[in-house]
């Protein structure tokens, strides 16, 4: 079109090139209209059905495919258009193909959420045209549909318990079966002299006319609940998730191992009150109750409340169990302001406190000073890092196990220790 143009400058001054340049937009007029007929002459030239799956998994590459179908009788070029989810903020994602006369085909792309939460997607646009490139057809494609982003279960499949049982054999674990007087029912035998005499069954005694007495077990399934801290401190940012999230993947996770191992796990949120919680089962959907409570975790950016940490366990916690605390910590007078309520807790349970290096700061100590700025930055920074090193040590002191880990290890850090305490017979 921009030569026609030229041509039809030009010829005002050479006249006989004027009859030339006409006939020449004639054709293409008439290839323009071809062109329009060909995409135009049916409304359903092309179909698109987009699969989405059930829900996504925060953190984690996620698949879509969108099945295109050519209905027309000639080869076709298309420029796909998503309208994702806002979240994404991509306003320049498309996908480009060629579809043959008749033919079906499959797309593919995948997405990346970091926040949980649902996600609204719009239409399918698709655009076509035909190898003569004059018109351009645009088609509005699949209906609006929802998906819910959950906590990472996707990497449930890379915390195989066949691994976890392939590290633990490193160390030569053996079990030993030891009768003992737990809460675990076993079964009823005669008496014999040294039986604790409080375990006599006397209507077993009556029955058979002789002394019998009740033989426990140690218990198999061991109570673990995971606490999630949700104030302020957990909303902070590391390699594009918060603190918070990192904390409930890892719980997803440890909740599979925890119950893979037999025992039995639940868990509740909390900062200025007690939230999304999960009693303590073994029952086969209990993973399922676990991710849906998970999901509905959010933080309200408020300073934690630990006496209604503490007010919780002797409300909810009766039976004693190993309570796992995902936490953090600005300093070491922060942790000295709730250490009260963590000892009252240790008391009656075991507590697990995990809490986390900050990696930023991290690097400033590993960094070589060139000037006297960073000199002062590397000092602040590695007394930083000193501080979180005491409120291990200032844990242990009180019998309080800990990890302080880097967000990235959380997840297998955090096995690792709950594989040790149960290895121990700690519970």
């Amino acid at each position: 079109m921009g030569g026609l143009i030229c041509l039809f400058v030009i010829s005002f001054f050479v006249a006989p090139l004027y009859n030339l340049t006409l006939f020449l937009l004639i054709v293409s007029m008439g290839i323009l209209l071809v062109d329009f007929f060909l995409l135009y002459r049916t409304s359903k030239g092309i179909e698109a059905s987009r699969k989405l799956p059930e829900k996504f998994s925060n953190s984690d590459a996620n698949n879509i495919s969108i099945q295109l179908k050519n209905n027309y009788g000639f080869d076709v070029f298309l420029e796909i258009v998503e309208e994702l989810p806002e979240q994404f903020q991509k306003r320049d994602f498309s996908i480009t193909t060629q579809l043959t006369s008749f033919q079906s085909n499959t797309v593919h792309y995948s997405l990346k959420p970091l926040q949980r939460g649902a996600y609204h997607f719009g239409h399918t646009l698709v655009f076509v045209r035909t190898k003569l490139n004059f018109v351009t057809k645009r088609y509005v494609l699949n209906k609006e549909s929802k998906v819910k982003t959950y906590p990472s279960f996707l990497k449930l499949k890379q915390f195989d318990l066949k691994t976890i049982n392939s590290l633990s054999n490193i160390h030569g674990i053996k079990k030993v079966r030891r009768i003992g007087n737990s809460f675990e029912f076993e079964q009823i035998k005669e008496y014999v002299q040294g039986d604790n005499i409080r375990a006599i069954n006397w209507k077993a005694t009556a029955k058979k006319n002789q002394l019998m007495v009740n033989q426990f077990t140690d218990e198999k399934a061991q109570n673990i609940y995971l606490l999630i801290d949700k104030g302020r401190t957990m909303k902070m940012p590391f390699e594009e998730l918060s603190l918070l999230d990192y904390a409930i993947n890892s719980s997803l996770i440890l909740s599979n191992v925890i119950l893979q191992k037999q025992d039995k796990v639940g868990l509740f949120s909390f900062s200025k009150n007690i939230n999304n919680y999960v009693a303590c089962e073994k029952r086969n959907h209990q993973l399922g109750i676990i991710l849906e409570a998970l999901y509905n975790i959010d933080t309200n950016y408020e300073e934690t409340d630990y006496s209604k940490l503490y007010g919780a366990a002797k409300q909810y916690i009766k039976q004693r169990s190993l309570l796992i605390l995902f936490s953090n910590f600005d300093s070491i007078d922060a942790l000295d302001r709730q250490l009260k309520y963590l000892r009252a807790i240790n008391k009656h349970h075991l507590l697990m406190v995990v809490f986390f290096k900050n990696t930023e700061i991290l690097k400033l100590t590993q960094e070589t000073p060139k000037n006297q700025h960073e000199i002062v930055k590397k000092v602040v920074a590695e007394k930083f890092m000193y501080d979180k090193e005491q409120m291990v040590l200032e844990l242990s002191k009180y019998g309080i196990h800990s990890i302080l880990t880097t967000p990235r290890n959380l997840t297998i850090d955090s096995i690792n220790k709950y594989i040790e305490i149960k290895s121990k017979g700690l519970i």
